[in-house]
């Protein structure tokens, strides 16, 4: 069986630990630079129901969710980025950041 990524699909709703809004997910596997260098999380998301404001996008991980409000839509199409998604991640080379840092 082929392995693939426990994430969440595109437009779930989530509060982050200790978050006050919510969060609706648009992108996925998301990779960053900044001066730290380049990283990579999970999710990118938005304020909900504001959505994509430019400099207020979230990065974060499955560890960051407290809870999830809505589940996004899940196709045949969502099954095989799963397996795709955890190919990629698993020949990386670059770190995973943890959201705050």
């Amino acid at each position: 069986m082929t392995k693939k990524a426990d994430l969440l699909p595109l437009g779930s709703i989530v509060y982050l630990k200790e978050g006050t809004v919510k969060i609706v997910i648009v992108g996925r596997g998301t990779v960053i630079e900044d001066d730290q260098g380049e990283f990579y999380t999970d999710y990118l998301g938005f304020v909900y129901p504001s959505g994509f404001e430019p400099d207020d996008g979230i990065f974060f991980n499955n560890e960051d969710i407290d809870k999830v409000l809505f589940k996004g839509y899940v196709d045949d199409d969502e099954e095989r980025f799963l397996e795709i998604y955890a190919e990629w991640e698993s020949k990386l080379n670059i770190p995973k950041r943890k959201y705050g840092e």
